[in-house]
């Protein structure tokens, strides 16, 4: 059984910062990708950002420059670092990861709300 447990999630005003962490648990051989989505109300599930086992990383165009993924292979943890929050960057946030147990497996968290509000 494997886990992803986000935190993080919150009420930030125009221009704050939050950072999201996502934990990963359970009976683990190995973690491949890693990577953050977000869903805003009425619209579909979007790649925010991810990060291969050996750092490289990759942004949806919207927030280079303004959000920071990175890992801690050790902690089984992956975060993403946002600054410059826009009300736009609103929505739930969802933690992805490629699990191995036996097979390599995409596994999902259950979500962290970020709203950006004044």
């Amino acid at each position: 059984q494997v886990q992803l447990v986000e935190s993080g999630g919150g009420l930030v005003q125009p221009g704050g910062s939050l950072r999201l962490s996502c934990a990963a648990s359970g009976s683990i051989f190995s973690i491949g990708d890693m990577g953050w989505y977000r869903q805003a109300p009425g619209k579909e599930r979007e790649l925010v950002a991810t990060i291969t086992s050996d750092g490289r990383t990759n942004y949806t165009d919207s927030v280079k420059g303004r959000f920071a993924i990175s890992r801690d292979n050790a902690k089984k943890t992956v975060y993403l670092q946002m600054n410059s929050l826009e009300p736009e960057d609103t929505g739930v946030y969802y933690c992805n990861a490629d699990v191995q147990v036996w097979k390599m497996r995409p596994y999902w968290g259950q979500g962290t709300q970020v709203t950006v509000s004044s």
